[in-house]
């Protein structure tokens, strides 16, 4: 599944323009190697997420087309949600 669907349908991100414009910006990394929306994600990945002064990082434990609000959480695990100054 491409990044920024999966970002989306795992309610990480609201939307998938968010997560494009993230990468268009290189604040989107797959497992530490910067990525671009269209990339393919994999159970085991590790997604890391730049939001001004915070970095998110998840791990992907499943990949589903749809899920319901939730079940979204239990597509990912939060590995690091660190705040910097």
């Amino acid at each position: 599944m491409r990044l920024d669907k999966y970002l989306k349908v795992a309610r990480v991100l609201k939307r998938r323009v968010v997560a494009k414009e993230l990468a268009e910006k290189e604040r989107l990394k797959i497992n530490d190697r910067i990525a671009k929306a269209s990339n393919e994600v994999n159970i085991g990945d590790i997604i890391t997420i730049e939001f001004g002064h915070r970095h998110l990082k998840v791990r992907v434990l499943d990949i589903k087309e749809h899920v319901k609000k939730e079940e979204s959480t239990l597509l990912y695990e939060i590995v690091d949600d660190e705040k910097t100054n």
